[in-house]
């Protein structure tokens, strides 16, 4: 990128900025060149085809601009949240949080095996650990599951056996309130997706199975006793049945499928997805709760992109093409409406990159791979002179993982091997 980070002035982002999309302009599909020559003019904001032509670069030229791009980010993101805030922590969240950085150092590692980002990773979340001592929140994304979760593994690539125990040890000592909601940012789900990324990244059983059962069991009894008509589980947030990833059924169905079901449970997470597909709206994107007929939100957190992920999952964990179809045509919906303006993960671009990633993941077709490259190329290209223009929201929380650039920097080091690539906390 030629241009500075400069947030300074872009955060006064203009409120209203008319429809939620850039219109996607952008071919849909374009060969990549046969030349490996990287012509530095292309990049430059006076050439009106500096997006067209990077659309064109092969895979691996690319490839190496957006990790140097998201290096940088990254170097900004932690001198930011971390440097500047005196080693502190106030927000402790992955989502707009300290641990947010430590997430994208550690991926940073993952990439580079930096031992300095690892390292910047772990001392992240020490602080992180002893300021969510007190927290009640209890999940991967908002609350002290996360950062013992992130500890542990960050600890196993260290070599720290004994810090290793210690987050471990926390982590088992997390306890569920009864009122407890059942959704993914605050709720069971979030507490369960944080036992899969253990037993993914640690081992299989580093939380038991009959740990997880206890807390499925809860899942599924109120999502049966919620159930109204066809759909065989429904859960209630805050007032609203919330359909999608961050609050509603998409999330907690996709967080179930990582795990052991019985025959029926796999029926009633089947019956609700299909419930879902038969009442998305004419466009092909999905409401964010039951009954709500705005038809507006294009977002991971809210309508098709975090829909798509959950049914892309299900036809990898079922085999059913009825899945598949769905999560195709939920990504038809994002190709055309989610050119979103503003950057992140939760309501933003980068989140919805993540879509075509995991289709391409799913079906192995290149042109879900382009998608992928177009999304990430038009961030890469204008985002921040956009974010400076007033033009696109750079986030509340601009250097945030889910909301700000956090966010984007890890979206361009994850599609450096797009078929290795997750949402983060979402994905396993």
């Amino acid at each position: 990128m030629k241009r500075k980070l400069n947030f300074g002035d872009t955060v006064t982002v203009k409120r209203e900025m008319g429809d939620r999309y850039f219109p996607n302009e952008m071919p849909d599909y374009i060969p990549e060149t046969a030349t490996t020559a990287v012509d530095e003019t292309i990049t430059e904001r006076n050439n009106e085809d500096s997006l067209t032509k990077l659309l064109s670069l092969p895979y691996n030229i690319l490839s190496q601009r957006l990790k140097a791009s998201a290096l940088e980010l990254k170097d900004t993101v932690v001198r930011e949240t971390w440097g500047m805030r005196g080693k502190r922590v106030k927000d402790y969240s992955l989502y707009t949080g300290a641990l947010g950085t430590a997430f994208l150092l550690f991926k940073a590692y993952q990439v580079t095996k930096n031992q300095n980002d690892l390292k910047l990773c772990s001392d992240i979340i020490k602080a992180c650990d002893s300021g969510s001592r007190d927290s009640g929140r209890v999940t991967f994304i908002c609350g002290r599951a996360g950062v013992c979760a992130l500890g542990a593994v960050a600890a196993k690539h260290s070599e720290d056996g004994r810090l290793l125990d210690h987050y471990l040890a926390q982590f088992k000592e997390i306890k569920l309130p009864v009122d407890l909601p059942h959704e993914l940012l605050y709720g069971r789900a979030g507490f369960l997706w944080a036992c899969s990324f253990l037993n993914k990244h640690i081992s299989k059983e580093t939380i038991s199975t009959s740990h997880e059962r206890a807390v499925v069991d809860e899942i599924i009894k109120a999502g049966r006793l919620a159930r109204e008509g066809k759909c065989p589980l429904l859960y209630e947030w805050h007032g609203k049945r919330y359909w999608g990833a961050a609050h509603g059924m998409s999330g907690i169905m996709l967080v179930l499928m990582d795990l052991e079901l019985t025959p029926d449970e796999v029926e009633d997470v089947k019956g609700t997805l299909r419930y879902m597909i038969k009442n998305h709206f004419p466009s092909g994107n999905y409401p964010s709760s039951e009954g709500n007929e705005s038809d507006c939100l294009v977002h991971w957190c809210h309508g098709a992109p975090g829909v798509a992920l959950t049914l892309a999952k299900a036809a990898e964990v079922f085999g059913d093409k009825e899945f598949l179809q769905a999560a195709i045509e939920a990504g038809e919906v994002v190709w055309n409406r989610g050119l979103l303006k503003r950057v992140g993960i939760c309501h933003g671009i980068s989140g919805n990159t993540y879509v075509f990633l995991s289709l391409y993941r799913l079906t192995g077709n290149v042109e879900y791979l382009y998608r992928a490259k177009a999304f990430a190329c038009f961030l890469h290209d204008r985002s921040q002179e956009l974010v400076s223009e007033g033009k696109m929201h750079g986030g509340d929380r601009p250097y945030s993982l889910f909301e700000g650039f956090g966010g984007m920097a890890h979206l361009f080091l994850d599609i450096l091997e797009p078929s290795e690539a997750r949402f983060p906390a979402y994905e396993l």
